[in-house]
């Protein structure tokens, strides 16, 4: 694993792990002989390395970028077969990220990391190549999760849904993106007076 370690890492790691359940002691879910080569592109140092020694102790042999540039260099050196990518990194956008590694190997499980407020982006990574995408903050456990789904059964509900307004609020900016954020034909398409929407976009989105 490429990145720093540091010990209060570690400490946080084990206290963070559920039940008492050491994470050294969990046995890999990954189907055996299945390659195990796990690319992961966060430009927050610690969470990068946190989540890349709680999926070492999973069965993946871990490689790790801090950027747009190195998370590409990577990517085509290294073709993974699995990726966990943050969209909003120092250097740029982990989209580019996505679609090298999707270009690279046709069959990578590539998952991004988003924002409540990034939604729409999320939804343009999946159709650049992305697989899926989880809320952050997000843990090793949801992301191992991820990673593995198959499609053969739903994941388990999130511990803090978003509200209502949270959803609804999400929705509007999501079309208001689509629609290369023309308020008028954003409002068209809703359905809304044009003032409604301008007041809805100036504000901040519902906390919950």
């Amino acid at each position: 694993m490429t990145g720093h370690s540091d010990p209060q890492g570690e400490t946080q790691d084990r206290e963070e792990s559920r039940d008492g359940d050491d994470p050294q002691d969990r046995e890999s879910s990954l189907p055996e002989g299945a390659p195990r080569e796990l690319l992961i592109v966060d430009d927050d140092q610690r969470f990068c390395d946190r989540l890349a020694r709680a999926m070492e102790r999973r069965g993946f042999t871990v490689q790790t970028a801090y950027s747009v540039a190195d998370g590409l260099a990577l990517a085509r050196r290294l073709a993974p077969s699995y990726a966990v990518v943050d969209l909003r990194l120092e250097d740029g956008s982990g989209l580019e990220v996505v679609q090298s590694l999707r270009e690279a190997r046709e069959d990578a499980r590539i998952i991004v990391l988003t924002g409540y407020g990034n939604i729409a982006t999320a939804v343009a990574a999946v159709k650049v190549g992305a697989t899926d995408y989880l809320p952050k903050p997000a843990d090793a456990d949801q992301v191992e999760a991820a990673l593995l789904e198959r499609g053969e059964a739903l994941p388990p509900p999130p511990c803090n849904p978003m509200s209502a307004d949270r959803v609804r609020w999400e929705h509007i900016q999501r079309v208001y993106e689509q629609c290369d954020r023309n308020v008028s034909e954003t409002a068209r398409r809703l359905r809304m007076h044009r003032r409604t929407l301008q007041r809805i976009l100036a504000k901040y989105a519902p906390r919950n």
